[in-house]
């Protein structure tokens, strides 16, 4: 089966159970048979694909994207209904049922359709300026890849799923806020952005407490907190502050909102790198995995590796990810809880089919965490139309199930929430729990000099700590080379043993030169 650099193609067993709603499952081996695909070790991500149950080919409809406006060197996918006004009420009754209905979508068409599908194991998305929009810029690996805005900023609020006003003009024509409390907002977005006294003498304090004593009401903390900072209740307020420039700075420079998620998933990001490198002759051993390193003893150092195969492949350098290396550590590591959903439909519908929601949701009681929710659409080449891809993610309190499932059955209908018909259904899922690599120790490990460790993916919801890690091993390998630096045009490129061309003007002097004397000469004939 050909499958893409950058990904992890998982098939299903036919003899094994298959998953269903409500249940969870783990990603290992009982039940899923996974063959892993090397990728760029420092972007700790993955994608998988749900194919089909026969080996029958599914087919694949064409879809066609709205041209997309290419802005600072990076290719943006307008989405459909993008600007429009999702406050407008919905259709009444009557007028809903003239409109014909959706074919329903069964599991059955799911598994034959599955090869459409692109569901990455790590859910993030990418801040309009953050370090990862920028280094795709600088290094001109924009151009692999095309990208959607996240169209909407959701919370979840009193059992509703609500819109918050992020940028100036959402603020204004929200509904949902009173003249008074959106002149608060945009007066505190506004002083936020510049240190001041006030700031100061909060230091070490609660951001919750700060937002608290500018009496902003209940409304505009939870759309501050949740929503925009993205931060817990017991978040210092240096962080906070942090958080919420982080997100404001962002906004506008590509859409209404800071996000934005590449087509056909994260997995194109390594792939994006991968095609710039082989480019200039970078080569990929495809399943291969390390079995042994090769050291030698005088000057310690990995000389060369062993794969499954018992080939020797020779290097200079070593990257390998912790889980391959750690050391059992006395402390638990923190996890992850995660889950997968395919559904039938937005958790808050509006006018366009094509939105890309972010969603917050807080704790539901007092033990469990804060859940991120990103839903994507069909625009996003990840699911097929009619159906939305949701991921969830969390700090595990729990299990993936026990922290994900109450999220689930109150934002979704499923067997164990019947009562929620008016929501969309669930008709896929899977719950699973991955290592937090933001708490892996990297060093200590008794490695070679040239064998460098970097761990997986972390909490947060943007790629600054995997950025961090790559930049940061890229020094130690390359002290005095700049850090993915802009790619040369191909003109411009002179290899071994050529020599340089000469420029046009002394071509086309030398030619007049010689021409000139062979007519001198004919002449004196």
């Amino acid at each position: 089966m050909a499958s893409s650099p950058g990904s992890s193609s998982i098939r299903r067993n036919p003899s094994q159970r298959r998953c269903r709603i409500g249940q969870a499952c783990w990603m290992k081996g009982r039940s899923w048979s996974i063959c892993p695909i090397p990728t760029l070790p420092q972007s700790a991500i993955c994608r998988f694909s749900v194919l089909p149950d026969s080996n029958e080919e599914a087919t694949t409809e064409k879809q066609e994207t709205v041209g997309g406006a290419e802005e600072e060197q990076l290719q943006v996918t307008p989405t459909e209904g993008e600007e429009q006004d999702t406050d407008k009420p919905h259709l009444s009754t009557a007028q809903s049922q003239l409109e014909p209905t959706r074919k329903r979508i069964t599991y059955a068409h799911l598994v034959k359709e599955g090869r459409r599908f692109n569901i990455d194991l790590v859910s993030k998305l990418m801040y309009s300026r953050g370090s990862l929009v920028d280094l795709l810029i600088k290094s001109n690996v924009s151009r692999y890849a095309e990208f959607k805005n996240v169209t909407r900023i959701l919370t979840y609020r009193n059992g509703n799923v609500e819109q918050v006003p992020c940028s100036r003009a959402d603020v204004f024509a929200s509904r949902q806020l009173s003249v008074v409390e959106k002149r608060k907002l945009m007066r505190f977005l506004t002083s936020c952005m510049e240190e001041t006294e006030e700031h100061q003498a909060y230091s070490g304090r609660p951001y919750l407490e700060f937002l608290c004593d500018q009496k902003l009401g209940d409304n505009l903390q939870h759309f501050l907190l949740h929503s925009i900072a993205m931060v817990t209740e017991d978040t210092p307020i240096e962080e906070g502050l942090a958080a919420t420039r982080h997100f404001l700075r962002s906004l506008g420079r590509y859409g209404n909102t800071p996000f934005l998620f590449p087509l056909y998933g994260l997995g194109e990001i390594p792939q994006c790198f991968c095609r710039m490198c082989a480019v200039f002759g970078g080569i990929y051993c495809l399943r291969h995995s390390v079995d042994c390193l090769v050291v030698d003893k005088d000057t310690n150092r990995c000389k060369a590796v062993i794969d499954n195969r018992g080939q020797r492949i020779s290097c200079s350098h070593f990257v390998v990810e912790d889980s391959y290396v750690g050391k059992k550590a006395a402390a638990p590591r923190r996890l992850l809880s995660r889950a997968v959903l395919i559904t039938d439909g937005s958790v808050l519908p509006s006018d366009s089919d094509q939105q890309v929601s972010m969603v917050t949701i807080p704790p539901v009681a007092a033990r469990y965490p804060v859940v991120k929710m990103v839903e994507l659409c069909p625009s996003t080449m990840t699911c097929i139309p009619g159906t939305y891809l949701v991921h969830l993610t969390c700090q595990s309190a729990g299990s993936a199930y026990e922290d994900l499932a109450p999220v689930v059955t109150r934002c979704f209908h499923t067997p164990d929430s019947p009562d929620q018909e008016n929501r969309p259904s669930v008709l896929w899922c899977v719950y699973f729990n991955m290592v937090d690599g933001s708490g892996v120790e990297l060093e200590g490990h008794g490695l070679p000099s040239n064998v460098y460790v970097c761990s997986g993916l972390d909490s947060t919801l943007g790629h600054e700590y995997a950025i961090r890690q790559a930049e940061l091993i890229f020094q130690k390998i390359l002290p005095e080379e700049d850090f993915c630096p802009p790619a040369p045009n191909p003109e411009d490129i002179i290899y071994d043993g050529e020599n340089p061309s000469t420029p046009a003007g002394e071509e086309d002097e030398d030619g007049a030169g010689e021409e000139g004397k062979r007519e001198q000469s004919q002449t004196q004939e």
